[in-house]
């Protein structure tokens, strides 16, 4: 069982930047977080797939909405997951979902169906 718990969510401003972080425990968790991606939900809107990273290439990919403006990143150390997220817009604002699947892919997909592990999320609120 893996237990992913996300933190750093807040209200800001358009224009400012947040950090979101992801930790991963459990039993096992290393070799059951081989992909590792971040997801978000706005009321009333289907969950979307923000950004994933492959641990055994590093590699990240990232929804158009988000290009250019957020970056995933993974300390292999203890396979925590983050989010920098700058430039917010309002479009931006949702829950925010750390996920985690044992799959290992070629390129981890930012499909929700595709991940097992899912971590309570947190609020992202941007105003204008």
């Amino acid at each position: 069982q893996v237990l992913l718990v996300e933190s750093g969510g807040g209200s800001v401003q358009a224009g400012g930047s947040l950090r979101l972080s992801c930790a991963a425990s459990g039993s096992g968790y290393t070799s059951s977080t081989a992909c590792m991606g971040w997801f978000r939900q706005a009321p009333g809107k289907q969950r979307e797939g923000v950004a994933s990273f492959t641990k055994s290439r590093g590699v990240a990919i990232y929804a158009d909405s988000v290009k250019g403006r957020f970056t995933i990143s993974r300390d292999n150390a203890d396979d925590s997951l983050y989010l920098q997220m700058n430039s917010l817009i309002p479009e931006d604002t949702a829950m925010y979902y750390c996920a985690a699947d044992p799959k290992r892919s070629w390129i981890c997909s930012r499909s929700s169906s595709d991940y097992l592990y899912w971590g309570q999320g947190t609020q992202v609120t941007v105003s204008s």
